[in-house]
């Protein structure tokens, strides 16, 4: 049986693919500023970031609004989010590829992994505690147990 230690991390460009899950909080930019760094040590990476936007589930809402103009808004927010990630990695030269999805944010940044055969996510934790994070919990909790594969969070 051959040993898959030496390419799991590697794409066959030997590049790893990392996703940078992006909510457009200062947490992201942490995010942004150690894969920066990192990349200077360590050399290029395949980098998505992924924001990932609120479905409108709601019958009343969907009266009032149509498809058209809520896949507007949430493209509209997610390039908002998305926004100071991207002039980061544009000021530092850096490539990259963005993406906006709809769905329930751990899930969906699952499945976008699986889908696109990624090595690794790198997301920031808002640092919550308590009754806090009991009320609101932890997306960055759920990724790191559900992932198939490393996961690195960032205060």
């Amino acid at each position: 049986m051959p040993d898959k230690t030496d390419n799991v991390n590697k794409n066959a460009k030997g590049i790893q693919k990392v996703l940078a899950p992006v909510d457009g909080s200062a947490y992201t930019d942490r995010v942004i500023d150690h894969l920066l760094k990192q990349m200077a040590t360590e050399g290029p990476m395949e980098l998505h970031l992924l924001n990932v936007q609120v479905p409108v589930d709601s019958g009343h809402a969907r009266m009032f609004v149509s498809a058209k103009d809520v896949e507007a808004y949430q493209r509209e927010e997610g390039l908002a989010a998305l926004q100071s990630a991207r002039n980061k990695l544009d000021t530092a030269g850096v490539d990259y590829k963005w993406h906006i999805a709809v769905g329930r944010s751990a899930d969906t940044i699952i499945q976008f992994t699986r889908e696109n055969a990624i090595d690794r996510i790198v997301m920031g934790t808002h640092g919550r505690s308590g009754l806090t994070h009991l009320l609101l919990g932890s997306v960055a909790g759920e990724v790191s147990r559900a992932a198939v594969v490393p996961v690195t969070l960032i205060k």
